[in-house]
């Protein structure tokens, strides 16, 4: 294979698109600066199509640089693929990366609609950062598109009316920073696109309706970038402050209803903005002057000596026209307003707003500090969010810009620097003052991400630009102000892509004396990879073995959430949701010694219905066994069936891990000593090998039913004999695995604290692992009480639970899947209790969603297919929860004719507790199961562990014989 070659990029002719119109190509400078794509300078035609359109003013509200009396262009002539691709290749090298390598001589194969790929359209250097870390995370999957003619639309196979986006060329981003330019026959459909929508027309329309998740569009970036809309969005539905603004709008074509609503509040003075609805640009003088003058006088101008006007619309975006006036000059500020109203088309407005100066803070005294005057400064804060797992807004980054008061600075005209040192530098000092202040920008810019996805939910497809269009990362611009003698942050405005260069060029800074990576590279790309494999797996038949009882009826909202074909084999012909799947077949395998025979009718009734599934799943314990019986027979990834056996056997898999002497340590070294036992003459044997106390438990058992702390070989044979006499059969208490028998096994007991740990792995691989923390349990019966999520121990002893879980399932051969590894820890270290070969029960998956943003079940369903989920890479817990079992023996009275169950559902549906209903009915006795699990949440652990214990105070689940105080007071 010879070896690659730089590239020569030779122009293509690009196909003919509504919004390009062909210009001539200038020449591009050899080496084209990063920082040239936002400098103050002229630009050509082509270097123009690519380059910031410029940024917002510093210490100002307006969002524009300096003067212009000339309206910007129109749309220019994207082609350039050359201009664009140097770019790139100065951006790279600035990064201290190798150049982008020619591989198209040997065009990639093999590609197809299963394969991850996501599509940059256009933007050489604002998503680089995000190309790099895709890069590094899957290889290969994140493609930059700098030109139309490397990319295709073709009608949609799945969605109607919708397009899919191919590319046949494309810079791809591996491992180490390595590019490569590629072709690709056939063309490689995407999973997912985003891009330079605002500035580079033709990756707009490329990403016009398509059929794959689509990270905005040409009409919500128009009206992000919009000052008017935007503030109308931040200020009506988040809240903030903004400016006080008086916005004259011009009319619509024809009167016809805006193509998208301008959000502003009604009425509109009580968020601080006025939009006044003009007749038309001419006629309108008197209107004019008499606003204006309002304007000027009311209350909101109060604290302010000068105004701006300027015109607002995406088409003015980083244009710089504007001007500047004492507010006390009334005539002046109303003729510059009519003025620039003969100059805007429809669906454009004018601005007339407050400057708004940055706060002045008193510069500290001391020895060190100069004793010159300070001239004014203005300090504008610029934050990146992100549409991060469960559709939630994240904040990734903050910097800032400083400059002369009387000389703003735009983004990219300015070095940025952090929050903490900048606000330092003002004179905040204290650093629990910096980190209040940190804490309420995180609010108000997830606020304000959170306010334009609400705003976005209710616009039409039309109106987004596609069924599958949203906003995934935005930026918005803030100036911290003083209002009284108390600091407050204004938003100013959003943008597509001004701050995340801003913030990706503090990255790169930081990254070059020394400073860790941030978060910014790492949370978009997930979110990007994470949206293109909820992509992947649409339309997938799935088929399942065992449904399962009320605690997981979760899976049909998730199956419909993610689009998921259910066909599901069910030995309840009468179950719930057999009306929910999109094919039921009933079939009996409860008596699961005969699992064998069971998974060849089961596959006979599959190929019988003509189904052909591309995964098959089972998060029943009750059925792991024959969910990889199944797979086998039908050709599907799976475990192999002797490792599902080993886990599912708890004597088995401690025997086995006590073989295993190979490893530092080995997994020998979490073993328990245990020995099974059938019969009496069994106990003997076991009490004369193992110490008491010790546990006796049910060799097949789940939910730790019949499971008890012995003190002796005579408590043993009395508890082995009522097990034997009570639970014979499936019949005598579903789902906790008497369809395997009723034997039983006793261990050694093991001392400790009791933990959970959740654990996604693929090809071997450790993905993603979660710990939690269980309180302790009611002895001698072992049924948990309490759990707390995220884990309360410290780093280290969480790594060695998650080494400990990783080492015994690879030990027993599961090495993919998702799955439950029960621990306990002592000073010694973890012990294991035992291997659930099938994802967590309980509330494990509703809580993990809550506190990581990561699904299990969607992992599940990922690795099933032969796809290696993404998970988040450092999972930082968005809030802590706490939480406690309910029985029906002490709390069902309450909970039921009470009125406590209804009271749990009306604080769930307003956000306030974490319901899981395990049980329609439950049943009180000597082997009863936990009913249902309610969790409070809160910024620590200790937060949400007093707002439980004063819920379970009202509402009589604490209580003298269960003390939830008692419960909750181990997790410290």
């Amino acid at each position: 294979m010879p070896a690659p070659h730089q590239p020569h990029l030779s122009p293509r002719p690009a196909p003919s698109l509504p919004h390009a119109s062909p210009r001539p190509a200038p020449s591009v400078p050899p080496q084209l600066s990063v920082d040239q794509i936002s400098a103050e300078q002229p630009l050509s035609l082509k270097e123009a199509a690519w380059a910031e359109p410029g940024g917002p003013c510093l210490g100002c509200p307006c969002d524009g640089a300096p003067d212009s009396p000339e309206a910007p262009e129109g749309p220019l002539d994207p082609a350039g693929a050359p201009e664009a691709y140097e770019l790139l290749q100065s951006a790279l090298r600035q990064e201290g990366l190798p150049r982008t390598l020619d591989r198209t001589a040997q065009p990639r194969t093999g590609f197809g609609p299963p394969d991850l790929t996501v599509c940059i359209l256009g933007a050489p250097t604002a998503f680089l950062p995000v190309l790099l870390e895709g890069g590094t995370r899957c290889p290969g999957a994140m493609l930059l598109c700098l030109s139309p003619a490397w990319a295709s639309r073709v009608p949609s196979e799945t969605r109607p009316g919708a397009w899919s986006l191919l590319l046949s060329r494309a810079v791809s981003f591996e491992a180490g920073g390595r590019s490569a330019l590629e072709a690709f026959v056939p063309p490689r459909r995407a999973a997912y696109a985003t891009g330079a929508f605002a500035a580079a027309p033709w990756a707009a329309e490329l990403a016009r309706d398509l059929d794959c998740p689509t990270g905005g569009s040409a009409p919500l970036a128009r009206l992000l970038e919009d000052p008017l809309a935007a503030r109308g969005v931040l200020a009506a539905r988040a809240g903030l402050p903004v400016p006080p603004t008086l916005a004259f709008a011009l009319p619509r074509p024809g009167g016809a209803a805006p193509a998208l609503p301008v959000p502003v509040p009604v009425p509109a003075e009580a968020a601080g903005l006025r939009l006044v609805r003009l007749g038309g640009a001419a006629g309108q003088d008197g209107l004019v002057q008499e606003e204006v003058g309002a304007f000027l006088g009311s209350a909101a101008m109060a604290p302010y000596s000068q105004v701006v006007v300027r015109p607002a619309g995406w088409r003015w975006r980083g244009s710089g026209a504007r001007s500047t006036h004492a507010k006390a000059e009334g005539a002046a500020v109303a003729q510059a307003v009519q003025g620039r109203l003969c100059g805007l088309r429809e669906e454009e407005s004018v601005l007339l707003e407050a400057l708004v100066p940055t706060a002045r803070l008193p510069t500290p005294a001391g020895p060190t500090r100069s004793t010159s005057p300070r001239p004014p400064m203005a300090l504008r804060i610029c934050t990146v969010v992100c549409r991060s797992w469960g559709d939630r807004p994240q904040l990734c980054q903050v910097a800032c810009g400083v400059g002369r008061a009387e000389a703003p600075v735009r983004h990219g005209a300015a070095l940025p620097q952090g929050l903490d040192s900048a606000l330092q530098q003002w004179g905040l000092t204290e650093p629990g003052q910096r980190q209040a202040l940190g804490a309420r920008l995180r609010r108000a810019a997830e606020a304000a991400m959170a306010a334009v996805l609400d705003m976005e939910a209710e616009l039409t497809p039309e109106q987004r630009g596609g069924a599958r269009v949203q906003t995934d990362v935005m930026g918005v611009d803030f100036l911290l102000t003083c209002v009284g003698d108390s600091l407050e942050l204004m938003a100013l405005s959003a943008n597509t892509q001004r701050c995340l260069e801003t913030c990706g060029l503090a990255e790169a800074m930081g990254r070059a004396v020394g400073e860790p990576a941030g978060d910014l590279p790492r949370l978009l790309a997930e979110t990007m990879l994470h949206r293109a494999q909820r992509h992947l797996v649409e339309g997938k038949d799935i088929l399942l073995i065992g449904a399962g009882g009320i605690g997981k009826s979760f899976v049909w909202d998730a199956a419909r959430d993610y689009g998921l074909k259910i066909h599901l084999v069910e030995s309840d012909p009468e179950h719930f949701a057999a009306g929910l799947a999109e094919t039921f077949l009933p079939y009996d395998s409860t008596e699961h010694r005969r699992d064998e025979e069971h998974a060849e009718r089961v596959a006979e009734l599959v190929r019988a219905r003509g189904l052909r599934p591309h995964a098959c799943l089972c998060y029943w314990d009750d059925c792991v066994v024959l969910a990889a019986l199944v797979c086998q027979r039908l050709g599907l990834r799976t475990n192999p069936p002797a490792a599902v056996r080993l886990a599912k056997q708890k004597s088995r898999t401690h025997q086995h891990l006590l073989r295993c002497r190979r490893g530092r340590p080995p997994p020998a070294a979490y073993a328990v000593p245990c020995c099974p036992v059938q019969s009496h003459g069994d106990v003997e044997r076991a009490a004369a090998a193992l110490p008491f106390p010790a546990v006796a438990k049910l060799e097949f058992g789940a939910g730790a039913v019949g499971v008890r702390l012995v003190e002796s070989a005579g408590e043993c044979h009395a508890h082995a004999e009522r097990l034997w006499r009570d639970l014979r059969a499936d019949a005598d208490h579903p789902g906790i695995g008497l369809g395997w028998g009723n034997a039983m096994l006793l261990m050694e007991y093991v001392p400790g604290t009791e933990h959970d740990v959740d654990l996604v792995l693929f090809e071997g691989q450790l993905l993603g692992a979660w710990v939690s923390d269980n309180g302790p349990t009611r002895v001698p019966a072992f049924l948990e009480t309490a759990a707390c999520m995220p884990s309360c121990l410290p780093a280290d002893r969480q790594a060695q639970l998650v080494r400990a879980a990783h080492q015994c399932c690879l030990a027993c051969g599961l090495a993919d899947g998702v799955f439950n590894v029960e621990l306990k820890l002592g000073p010694g270290g973890p012990r294991l209790l035992e291997i659930n070969p099938r994802m967590g029960g309980f509330y494990l998956r509703d809580w993990i969603r809550e506190v990581y943003g990561a699904d299990l079940l969607l992992a599940a369903v990922l690795v099933a297919c032969g796809l290696r989920p993404v998970l988040p890479a450092r999972p930082a817990a968005r809030t802590h929860l706490a939480g406690v079992m309910c029985l029906a023996s002490l709390h069902g009275p309450a909970l039921r004719a009470g009125g406590g169950l209804a009271a749990l559902r009306a604080l769930q549906a307003r956000g306030l507790v974490r319901l899981n209903l395990l049980f329609e009915q439950p049943e009180a006795g000597e082997y009863e199961e936990p009913y249902l699990s309610v969790a409070c949440g809160g910024g620590t652990h200790r937060d949400a562990c007093l707002r439980l214990l004063s819920l379970c105070q009202a509402l009589g689940i604490d209580s003298p014989c269960y003390p939830v105080a008692h419960f909750l007071s181990h997790f410290k």
